[in-house]
């Protein structure tokens, strides 16, 4: 993959290495029912997988060239999540971009609206795409001020289409449009400090 670093204020993102697996797999699996897991999309269970296949997963894309569809989210050194994009259907330049801090420690400190807003702006200077989005659903409302707080609006909600633990949830779909990223981003000071692609 490119080598990518991307110094905000409180975060780095930048391209995973082979020697960041077993972080990430403490991180994800490290724990029975962890907290994150109940706000990202907690209708679909976690499905455990064992090192060797969660390594050979991972790292089989290291090699390749290609612009990478994750960064890790780092502070002052320490892994606390990942920023990631997923084509929705790309012969149409549909993308849809994640985010997810797996320390609850690591909420509501400004990190997850920093790493999301450095990760948009890195898609739209790198790909040909015209929209950013995000899906989640309305049992995330942290998720949902963190996509507002750089901008995206609410776009669809498809009511009532989660049940979850005895309860209807809606899902929400939100995004940004380059050219109201370019007119936001022009017009406040710029959120990263630096950005290499290698």
């Amino acid at each position: 993959m490119q080598n990518i670093v991307i110094q905000g204020n409180l975060v780095t993102l930048r391209t995973r290495r082979q020697e960041d697996t077993p972080v990430l797999y403490e991180l994800i699996y490290g724990t029975d029912n962890p907290e994150w897991k109940q706000y990202d999309a907690p209708y679909f269970p976690l499905k455990h997988v064992s090192y060797e296949v969660f390594e050979t997963q991972w790292n089989s894309d290291l090699e390749s060239g290609r612009f990478p569809s994750d960064l890790l989210i780092e502070v002052q050194g320490q892994t606390i999540g990942l920023v990631t994009f997923y084509w929705e259907h790309e012969p149409s330049r549909w993308l849809e971009a994640g985010i997810i801090i797996y320390d609850p420690l690591h909420w509501s400190g400004g990190y997850g609206t920093e790493a999301l807003s450095l990760w948009v702006d890195c898609l739209f200077r790198h790909l040909d795409i015209a929209r950013v989005g995000i899906t989640t659903w309305s049992g995330n409302p942290r998720m949902m001020r963190c996509a507002e707080k750089i901008g995206m609006r609410l776009e669809g909600r498809m009511r009532k289409c989660r049940y979850y633990n005895g309860v209807y949830y809606d899902s929400i779909r939100m995004g940004v449009l380059r050219e109201e990223w370019e007119e936001r981003t022009a017009s406040s000071e710029p959120s990263c400090v630096g950005q290499s692609i290698k």
